[in-house]
Formats: structure tokens, C-alpha cells, sequence
């Protein structure tokens, strides 16, 4: 008897102690009471009780957090004091919130059995939970030797009650099994010799690859039984891991899972051409480059016989009418046509017979004549092409800019004894291509990789590809074309304007001729010969321009599109129309007539 009146009697006196906590605590150490407050030191030393306990019953007297003390002003949302045997629980709690996700500034246990810490926290988060039996805190073991519940004392500031909890029995060798079938949980003692257990979520990335990160995810994967299983299709990640293998991914995905940085890549293509041409002179070549000259067989004559050989054919027709007239036709007899045949030998131009009353004509003297060509003229040609593509590309991804036309390229395969040849068709890109590949730095400078590309159409040339056994030969006609290319890396800062050329392509062409001697006159040697000078040049200036994409770039645009709805339009003929239709109406179909009422109707028998 004496002994519960003892405990009553330290029961009021824990009470009153701690209504003065509270009242010292709301009147002069809160900071602040919106949702959130900090507990004193000072409070945490002046709050402490002893309350004499025993191993199979312990004195808890936790204060109501939804009830207002009668001596203090603490209100709601504020820093609650919790109280138990030698232990300062310094919390915050909010009502609008879940229990297990508040930040506790204070959380401390001096000399507390575990199991009253475990209660004690397990109520802040929000728990339900239930001792395993094995654990036999306060029970003999195997020996015959009573278990002793251990006691603790710790300070932790800034934690989840859950957080705290799980830590807590992580270090005593305990577990805390979730059933969620059940919503209790089960504390009970960790296997030594068991694996950690493997944990199963699903992480949703926002910006980075599925596939990519899967890789990067697998490097941290220690445990054998760990595995990543990328879904692409809705950008998630199934991880099954242990607990800190969980924490290694948290970390790591929240270091790549970050959104990448673009760049607007403006350029501007300049292309100019130029090819100016100048012919003055007199070029003999036409007469003396290659002079024909022939003697001797001019002429040849003879005469030719031309006969039609077979007897002569008569045919009988009579014609249709009243007389029935009869019309016979003879063909023409054999016949003999004599002529004569004289053809001129020779190139034209200017001859003399040499040899007049010889039998036959046939010598004479012949020559392709003369003929020159006078040039006294310049021409020119200039051209400019001009073209500013522009493109947003990823950081560290490649961006493809070209300015082309396809060129046809005809492919022909031989045949074989027993098949035929084949032939196709592809196309070249020919123009001008630019490859970019920009690279930002952590200073916001941007590293670039540019491969420039000019190609163009030179001419073809014919190739001829000999026979095989049969000796026959081919001949085709393939292009050949110029490619003017740079692969370089610069760096510049963001923003500015890199200028690349060189690409210049100059063809000077000359050509003179000259008739010796004569051209060598002072003042008569210009009209014995000629200069013709063309000149091909073509540069092309590329300007590129990198510039870093920031999120107040992006405006969002206005559009209807959405919601507009789809323009209704009439039917523009009636195909069961009289007047559209081909069909034949029914009424009018004699083909298949319709029945007149009572037409297939079976008689009766009287």
C-alpha cells in the first residue's frame, strides 16, 4: 500500500514540475510559434524528472498534444515538451502536415530503456507497432539468465522521428518489418548471418535517359541480388536494392538527373564566285593546227545494173453492182534499168585536177581550205550566295546544318553467262554541310567541334571498262567532283561570333597561240596570234554564333489550335440523286421490276 502512495505521490509531483516547464517555455523561450520553434538548452535542463521505474513497469507522462495545459499559454503548433523518465523530447508539431515527415529540432534520451525510447518515437511518426516475443528484454534466456533491457542516451537535432527510430533499433542489432496488410509493424532482432533485405522502388526522372542512366545506376550496385530495370516508355527506373545501395542512388541520381543545358547555334553562309574571261587575237588553228591535204583518187565512175526479177502476174476482180463488172490486172514484165555512177573523192574545199585526158580522171589535188578566228572580248561572272540557318541543339550533342542538292550517281554491275547485268540509281549530297558539336564549360564558356564540308561538281570522265572472254568492251561516264573540308575545336565565350574561311578555290586558266615567225613581227605580229584568259575563284566565309538557351528565352505562344474544330463541309453531290446518281431507279429497273401488290400471292383453294 505504502508503495502505490509513493508512486502517486512522485506521479503529482512529475505533474506540477512540468506544468512550470511548459509555462517557463511558452512565456519566455519560444522564438517563434507559426507551425515551427527551437528548443532551449536551458529548457531541456530545467524540464528533467526523475521517476523512480522498474524493468516490467515504467511511469511515462507525456503531455497532450492536443490539449492546452491549464497553467501555461502553449497553443497549437508550437514547441511541445514531452516528458519522460530522466528524457527531454523537444518536438514540433503541425496539423496540417503528416507527423512522419516534421523536422524535430530536438530529440534527447538520458539513461531511457529502449523500449520506452521506441514508444516514444514511434508515436511522434505516426507507428503503429508491436515487440516481437524473441526479443525477451526482461525474460530468462537459454542460460536461465534474465535479458537486461538496455538503456540509452542520445542528443539528435534536426531528424524525423521515423528517421530517428530507424536508427535507433539499426544500432541495438533490431528491425522494423512493415506489414501493410495489417498497418502494425513488427519490431524483431536482426539474423547475423541473414543478407540486408533488398528494397523495391521507383525512381521518375525528369530530364535525363532512362538507358543512360541505367548504366550509371548498375556502378553502385554491390549486392549480387541488386538490379536496375529501366522502363523507357514512361522514363522510370525500378531499383531493387538495400537500404544504402538506395541512398548511393538517391545521391547519384540526383546529381546527373538534372535538366541539360541547350545552345542556339545561328550561322551565316557566304559564298562568293567569280569568274572572269578575256579573248583577243587572231587564232589560226583552224587552218593550221590540222591541214588535210589529198592527191590522187578524185573520182570514181562505173555504171550500175538494177533488175527485177519473176515472170509478170495477172489478177482478176470484180467489182459489186448490177453488171458485175470484171477488172483484170497485169503486173509489169522483168525489167533492166542501166545507169551511170560518178562519186567525188575528197574533203571539199579547194582542188585542181592535175591531170587532165588520163582515163580515168581519177588525180586531182584537194585541201580543207583556210579559215581563222578573230576574238577581241571580256566577259565576267560574279555570284553570291547567302544563307543564315539556325538550330537549337543539346548540350554536348551534335547539330547537323547543310545546304545541298542531290547528284544523281547511275551504279551498273556486269552480268554473267547466265544472268544479266543490273543498274541503279544514287544520289550525292553536294553543297555545303556543317557539323557542331557544342560542349559547355562551367564558366559558360563553349567549347565547339565544327567540321565544315564544301563540296561541288567538277566534270565527268569517261572510263571504258574492258571485255572478258567475249571481248566486249564498255564505257561509262563517271563524275568527279571537288570536297574542300576542315575538322577543328575552338573555344569561345558565350555569345560571340566565330568567323572561319580559307575555303577559297582559285583556278587561273591561260592559253595562247602563236604562228611562228609571223606572230614574232613588231606591229604585224598581232593579227598571227591570239590569248584567251579565264579565271575561276570561289571563297567561301562561314560565321557561327553559340549562345547559351536560358529559361526566360522561352516564351510561351498563343494558339487555337487546339481547340479549333474541324470545318464541316456539304456533301457536293447526292449519288442516290436522279440528277447525280448513275444508278437506275427502282420503279425503272427492268432488270429487276418491283412487284405490283398482290402479284406472288398464293390463291386460296375453295
Amino acid at each position: 500500500m505504502k508503495k502505490y502512495i509513493y508512486n502517486i505521490l512522485l506521479a503529482g509531483l512529475a505533474s506540477v514540475l512540468i506544468a512550470r516547464a511548459q509555462t517557463t517555455t511558452a512565456t519566455g523561450q519560444l522564438v517563434d510559434n507559426t507551425n515551427a520553434a527551437v528548443a532551449d538548452t536551458n529548457v531541456t535542463t530545467t524540464t528533467t524528472t526523475t521517476v523512480t521505474t522498474t524493468a516490467t513497469n515504467t511511469t511515462v507522462l507525456p503531455v497532450d498534444t492536443n490539449a492546452v495545459a491549464a497553467a501555461s499559454t502553449v497553443t497549437t503548433n508550437t514547441t511541445l515538451v514531452t516528458t519522460t523518465t530522466n528524457t527531454t523530447v523537444a518536438t514540433t508539431t503541425d496539423t496540417n502536415a503528416p507527423a512522419a515527415e516534421n523536422i524535430i529540432p530536438l530529440i534527447q534520451f538520458s539513461d531511457v530503456p529502449i523500449t520506452t525510447a521506441i514508444e516514444n518515437l514511434a508515436r511522434q511518426a505516426g507507428i503503429n507497432y508491436m515487440l516481437d516475443p524473441k526479443i525477451g528484454y526482461g525474460q530468462p534466456d537459454q542460460n536461465g539468465q534474465i535479458k537486461p533491457e538496455p538503456t540509452l542516451s542520445i542528443r539528435w537535432e534536426n531528424i524525423t522521428a521515423e528517421s530517428a527510430l530507424l536508427a535507433l533499433l539499426d544500432n541495438y542489432g533490431l528491425q522494423l518489418i512493415v506489414d501493410k496488410r495489417t498497418g502494425i509493424d513488427r519490431v524483431a532482432t536482426k539474423d547475423p548471418l541473414a543478407p540486408p533485405p533488398l528494397i523495391t522502388r521507383v525512381i521518375q526522372l525528369q530530364y535525363a535517359s532512362v538507358s543512360n542512366l541505367s548504366l550509371a545506376v548498375s556502378s553502385v550496385l554491390i549486392d549480387k541480388r541488386s538490379r536496375v530495370i529501366p522502363d523507357v516508355r514512361t522514363s522510370q527506373m525500378l531499383i531493387v536494392a538495400t537500404d544504402p545501395e538506395q541512398q548511393s542512388v538517391d545521391t547519384l541520381v540526383a546529381q546527373l538527373d538534372k535538366q541539360t543545358k541547350q545552345v542556339l547555334i545561328e550561322t551565316k553562309l557566304v559564298e562568293i564566285s567569280s569568274a572572269p574571261s578575256a579573248a583577243r587575237g587572231i587564232d589560226w588553228s583552224g587552218t593550221l593546227a590540222q591541214q588535210h591535204v589529198n592527191f590522187g583518187n578524185g573520182s570514181v565512175s562505173g555504171a550500175n545494173t538494177i533488175t527485177t526479177p519473176g515472170p509478170a502476174v495477172s489478177s482478176t476482180v470484180t467489182s459489186p453492182g448490177a453488171g458485175h463488172k470484171k477488172i483484170t490486172t497485169v503486173s509489169s514484165p522483168p525489167a533492166t534499168i542501166v545507169g551511170t555512177l560518178t562519186q567525188a573523192l575528197g574533203g571539199g574545199g579547194w582542188s585542181a585536177a592535175t591531170t587532165p585526158g588520163i582515163l580515168p580522171a581519177t588525180a586531182f589535188l584537194n585541201s580543207d581550205g583556210v579559215s581563222a578566228v578573230l576574238s577581241f572580248l571580256n566577259s565576267s561572272f560574279d555570284a553570291q550566295v547567302y544563307s543564315t540557318p539556325r538550330v537549337v541543339t543539346l548540350d554536348n550533342e551534335m547539330a547537323h546544318i547543310e545546304v545541298i542538292r542531290t547528284f544523281p550517281i547511275l551504279n551498273i554491275s556486269g552480268g554473267t553467262a547466265n544472268s544479266g547485268g543490273s543498274a541503279s540509281v544514287t544520289y550525292s549530297n553536294i553543297g555545303t554541310m556543317l557539323d557542331v558539336t557544342p560542349r559547355i564549360s562551367a564558366n559558360n564558356n563553349i567549347w565547339l567541334s565544327i567540321t565544315p564540308e564544301v563540296s561541288s561538281h567538277f566534270g565527268d570522265e569517261t572510263v571504258t571498262q574492258q571485255g572478258g572472254t567475249q571481248g566486249v568492251s564498255t564505257t561509262f561516264t563517271v563524275p568527279i567532283f571537288d570536297r574542300r573540308k576542315i575538322v577543328t575545336q575552338v573555344m569561345i565565350p558565350d555569345g560571340n561570333t566565330l568567323v572561319m574561311g580559307g575555303l577559297v578555290q582559285d583556278n587561273p586558266n591561260a592559253t595562247y597561240t602563236k604562228v611562228p615567225f609571223l606572230g614574232d613581227i613588231p606591229g604585224l605580229g598581232w593579227a598571227f596570234h591570239s590569248e584567251a584568259k579565264n579565271m575561276t575563284k570561289d571563297n567561301l566565309i562561314i560565321f557561327l554564333t553559340p549562345t547559351i538557351v536560358r529559361d526566360a528565352d522561352f516564351q510561351p505562344a498563343v494558339s487555337s489550335f487546339l481547340q479549333s474544330k474541324p470545318r464541316t463541309m456539304g456533301e457536293p453531290m447526292d449519288p442516290h440523286h436522279m440528277w447525280d446518281g448513275a444508278e437506275p431507279r427502282v420503279e425503272h429497273d427492268w432488270n429487276n421490276p418491283a412487284p405490283q401488290p398482290g402479284e406472288f400471292n398464293v390463291p386460296t383453294v375453295k
